[in-house]
């Protein structure tokens, strides 16, 4: 861990090696260290522990993991990070392992605590997917994933809100979500247009007899159209209307208005 301490500023680092953050690939550096180890302590304790991280850019975050003692497997798409990401490997002494390729087609390692500061453009697809499958618990120990405020927002909302919707059931219905703690825009080089926030979950208990195929299928259509009544925005899944009927729940209601549990109980029945 000594040898940590005697690297240059990232700043350096990304002067050194020409870098620019890549609106192509949805790209904000974060240079603040304060920050970026209250980010890396929202998981708990990661001394020893695996993390696995998802597009590091220069590796500042990746350098307050590796102070917290954890050891590091990244993936980064973008070659001109490959560079300065060698070097902090080297620095850490082996605990920085460095994949170049897609997270979209990449498994986490299993028993890893997933750390992001997940680029804009890939964020939520990478959220369902992790979320999502049938095995349970998941291979992750937890998930502490940025996002554009906006969209962290609806995966911690509850019910009866604009933000409530199909990230909130699928995130809620067998883990904990939290939002963490927020980030302003100005802590970014370069800072986007919105305000970010860390959202921390873990896994929960998964209810019995439900399918995770289901429920994704039955929220992607009631939140699909979720101005319309359930009546509508869920006609074209087999069963679901009746199935709310069922239940004794109003198919005139909104999607927004249902909780977690009536969207579980309903997934049950089908």
């Amino acid at each position: 861990m000594s040898s940590l301490a005697g690297l240059p500023p990232l700043r350096e680092v990304i002067a050194r090696h020409g870098l620019s953050a890549s609106k192509a690939l949805g790209q904000n550096f974060l240079l603040d260290e304060q920050l970026l180890d209250r980010i890396a302590r929202v998981p708990g304790p990661l001394d020893g522990a695996l993390v696995y991280e998802v597009g590091p850019g220069p590796g500042g975050l990746t350098r307050a993991l590796l102070r917290a003692g954890a050891r590091v497997t990244a993936v980064e798409r973008d070659r001109r990070c490959l560079a300065p990401l060698a070097e902090l490997s080297e620095a850490s002494g082996g605990r920085l392992d460095v994949i170049e390729g897609d997270a979209l087609e990449v498994e986490p390692p299993a028993g890893a605590h997933i750390v992001a500061n997940l680029p804009y453009n890939v964020g939520t697809a990478l959220l369902v997917r992790w979320l999502g499958g049938e095995p349970w618990p998941p291979a992750w120990r937890s998930l502490t994933l940025m996002f554009q405020q906006e969209v962290a927002e609806r995966i911690v909302a509850k019910p009866g809100g604009d933000a409530y919707g199909r990230l909130s059931v699928l995130a809620q219905w067998r883990s904990e979500a939290r939002l963490a703690m927020k980030v302003h825009r100005s802590a970014f080089v370069p800072p986007p247009k919105v305000m970010s926030a860390v959202v921390h979950i873990t896994p929960g208990t998964q209810p019995e007899g439900v399918s995770a195929a289901t429920l994704e299928r039955l929220t992607a259509a009631a939140f699909g159209q979720r101005r319309k009544m359930l009546r509508r925005s869920l006609a074209g899944v087999p069963g679901a209307v009746e199935a709310l009927e069922n239940l004794g729940i109003d198919p005139e209601r909104r999607a927004e208005t249902l909780a977690v549990a009536d969207f579980v109980t309903v997934a049950r029945l089908l």
